[in-house]
């Protein structure tokens, strides 16, 4: 899926601004990583250098970088996953905001200053109507949420698993923070369930190696006692 660029950042400078969650931290914390994903050719999933990233939002401490990059996948602008090997840097993937089109769509540009002779309330028309597409606290119904999950090629069954998980903490992000758009939740679980499996993938292999190793070392062994006067 391509990214349209100005799209993009309008929907989500637009969600930074209805998110009162956010400090100027996480915002420019956001726009480096976004820089590096465009230097990156908006690759689906990327590797960035802490210092690095660091270095272009202007945060000088560690533990804010830290916390900061964890609430944004928190709060679903990002998928964020560390990597403890000091020679391989943490995986970043930028969810997709607005359309993924080529073209950029008139009525959801955000006009901040209205052009001379533009009217004032066609421009709040204008933010109403970003505002109201971004917004998707939760699904109309389960069969919603099937079709989704249709669409982006995942099983029934995973779409069954994150609707009766959502639905039971009344679309809230650890029963707490309300979902605002629930289409990003639904990537991220996505994203989540394809590592598990993965990592089960990975565990399943050690073992089947850890046990076939063992079974050649017991087709080694050999009994010290041996009787010679048996035929052979």
């Amino acid at each position: 899926m391509e990214v349209n660029y100005i799209q993009h950042l309008n929907a989500v400078f637009k969600a930074f601004q209805e998110d009162s969650r956010l400090n100027p931290t996480h915002i420019s914390l956001y726009l480096a990583l976004f820089q590096l994903w465009n230097h990156h050719r908006f690759r689906e999933s990327f590797h960035v250098n802490r210092e690095d990233v660091m270095k272009i939002s202007k945060i000088g401490s560690k533990s804010t970088y830290h916390r900061c990059v964890k609430e944004l996948n928190h709060y679903n602008y990002l998928v964020y996953n560390p990597s403890h090997n000091p020679f391989k840097g943490s995986k970043i993937k930028m969810l997709k905001f607005g359309t993924t089109s080529g073209q950029v769509l008139e009525q959801a540009v955000y006009q901040g200053v209205p052009n001379q002779g533009q009217e004032v309330v066609r421009s709040n028309k204008h933010i109403q109507t970003n505002q109201n597409s971004y917004k998707l606290p939760k699904p109309k119904n389960e069969i919603e949420v099937l079709q989704f999950f249709k669409k982006e090629e995942w099983p029934e069954v995973e779409a069954q698993k994150f609707f009766n998980h959502y639905q039971s903490i009344g679309w809230k992000i650890g029963g707490k923070i309300k979902i605002e758009n629930w289409h990003a939740s639904a990537k991220n679980w996505m994203l989540k369930a394809e590592e598990l499996k993965q990592e089960k993938q990975k565990s399943e292999l050690s073992q089947n190696a850890a046990l076939s190793l063992s079974k050649g070392q017991d087709n080694l062994h050999t009994t010290r006692n041996k009787n010679y006067n048996k035929p052979l």
